[in-house]
């Protein structure tokens, strides 16, 4: 074999060592805070080989990037310092990240109301134009909807301000302004939320493919994804765009609002419902970094499904810790708001079944709901007042994970008992007592007999956390529903100010528990 001319080896050696650059992830950067008192990974990519040295706050750690590149230390636990400091990263080459914090870090994940940005709320105003908090850093993950691992976003932290808070997630922003003012330590929050997304396109594809307790969902996905991508799907779609165009042709010439576009049918292939598609373009990004817990507002996409939901939600929250490698991290959640017309008569709700299937996900440790059923808006999905959701969100941090002493959780079902044509139905209030809003009756009971016909009932507290309950027509009852509805009128809350989980003490088969195929004759 030849040898190459030495100045064309030099040539080849120099273009590589141009090529050689130390890349960090955007979740690392300029002004990123980082979570107290745990160990915090660091990670990036470098030349495979390159010994790659991380030094930060006294401490220094080394690794060497693997075959892909990729590299990772673990910065040792250190306590919350608001003093900005610098972190220095050296490999092929050098990065220096500044104005680093270390304090708490929360992520804000779930579907629109969520996403809901601070200026859209009553109060938006107001929180915006005091947000003046330089303690306080925001970075938000950009709607990537893909079965392809990403390593990555576009975006960066940002400290917070009355320019770009009013932009943010108003629940996310309004919870860690809350803990940055009563903590008096920094605070990071990861923004992630995809409005009208799905929960189990937030779990990773194979981990739901492999759980049987979803097989028919996934033999549902795989059959969309088939018939999505078929001849016929295209050749449909593009007889509809054909049509949609003389149809515009024909509203413009007649001065009216021409009709909305047909939808591609691929686009559900890369949206926020397919099955895998926000963990892998939106969560992996980020999956790592230190957090100490995750607040979530989401169910309203899954409300069909309830019955599914009280296992998918549980799951969505276990495999995220299995994922994130933390343990069991905090994981709040919001309950579904009142929504859509009020009913004359009691009866059977999809919505009432994914909230109780999201009251059921309590049983899992380090998890925690704020119930909202009394500041939703029948008319709008997306209730303005986020404030008290964020403020009952943040009382379980507050007493949970951070020791304080605050009223934190809304009364629930504990037991009832059945004395002739009375119920009497006992709560947990959790130290406080019951309370009836607005007038003394409690409002929202309702009660069957055997004949599982349901009629509102009449009720009153008769104990700090008891409710009697009864109705004239049923003279031997044997169940009691409160707030079920998807828009319940109800008024019973702690004397706190914590409205009563809405309940049911029967067990009757939910209406969205999928029924058998029907069999051939």
């Amino acid at each position: 074999m030849k040898k190459l001319p030495l100045v064309l080896v030099f040539g080849l050696t120099l273009a590589t060592a141009l090529r050689a650059e130390l890349k960090l992830p955007a979740i690392i950067g300029d002004h990123m805070v980082l979570q107290q008192q745990q160990a915090n990974p660091i990670w990036g990519w470098d030349t495979p080989g390159a010994t790659v040295t991380v030094t930060f706050a006294g401490q220094t750690q080394t690794a060497t990037a693997a075959a892909d590149g990729k590299w990772t230390v673990k910065l040792a636990a250190a306590p919350a310092n608001a003093t900005p400091q610098t972190l220095a990263i050296a490999g092929s080459t050098s990065r220096e990240i500044q104005d680093v914090l270390i304090g708490e870090v929360w992520m804000c994940s779930g579907q629109s109301n969520m996403q809901f940005a601070l200026g859209e709320t009553y109060t938006g105003d107001l929180e915006g134009a005091g947000a003046h908090r330089p303690n306080l850093r925001i970075v938000s993950v950009p709607q990537v909807g893909t079965q392809e691992l990403k390593t990555d976003f576009r975006g960066k932290w940002e400290v917070a301000g009355p320019a770009n808070a009013k932009n943010f997630s108003a629940i996310g922003y309004i919870y860690g302004r809350y803990l940055h003012d009563i903590l008096n330590v920094p605070v990071g929050l990861i923004d992630n939320a995809w409005g009208g997304s799905a929960a189990e396109a937030w779990v990773r594809r194979e981990t739901i493919e492999r759980d049987p307790r979803f097989q028919l969902l996934m033999a549902n996905t795989a059959k969309r994804e088939t018939n999505l991508q078929s001849e016929k799907a295209t050749a449909d779609y593009a007889a509809a765009t054909e049509k949609w165009k003389l149809a515009v042709e024909t509203a413009k010439a007649e001065g009216k609002t021409p009709p909305a576009a047909p939808q591609n049918p691929l686009a559900w292939l890369t949206g926020n419902a397919r099955p895998g598609n926000i963990f892998a373009g939106v969560v992996n990004p980020t999956l790592g970094y230190g957090i100490k817990g995750v607040i979530w507002y989401q169910g309203e996409s899954n409300a069909g499904r309830a019955y599914e939901y009280a296992a998918l939600f549980p799951f969505l929250i276990e495999q995220w810790r299995q994922e994130q490698g933390q343990g069991d991290f905090p994981f709040y959640w919001v309950q579904l708001a009142d929504y859509m017309a009020e009913k004359p008569a009691p009866g059977e709700s999809a919505w009432a079944e994914l909230r109780e299937s999201q009251t059921k996900t309590l049983r899992f440790p380090h998890t925690g709901q704020a119930v909202i059923i009394d500041i939703g808006e029948g008319r709008d999905i997306h209730p303005r007042n986020k404030y008290d959701v964020a403020s009952r969100l943040v009382r379980w941090a507050l007493v949970k994970d951070y020791g304080l002493n605050f009223p934190y959780r809304s009364p629930e079902y504990q037991s009832m008992a059945i004395v002739e044509n009375k119920v009497t139905v006992t709560l947990d209030c959790f130290g406080s007592k019951l309370r009836a809003f607005d007038v003394a009756e409690a409002r929202g009971f309702a009660i069957c007999g055997e004949d599982k016909v349901w009629h509102w009932a009449a009720a009153k507290i008769v104990g700090a956390n008891q409710v009697e309950v009864s109705h004239p027509e049923v003279s031997a009852p044997i169940a009691v529903r409160y707030a079920w509805a998807d828009n319940p009128g109800c008024n019973l809350f702690s004397s706190d100010g914590l409205p009563v989980t809405p309940f049911r003490t029967d067990d009757f088969e939910m209406t969205t528990k999928p029924k058998p195929a029907a069999t051939a004759p």
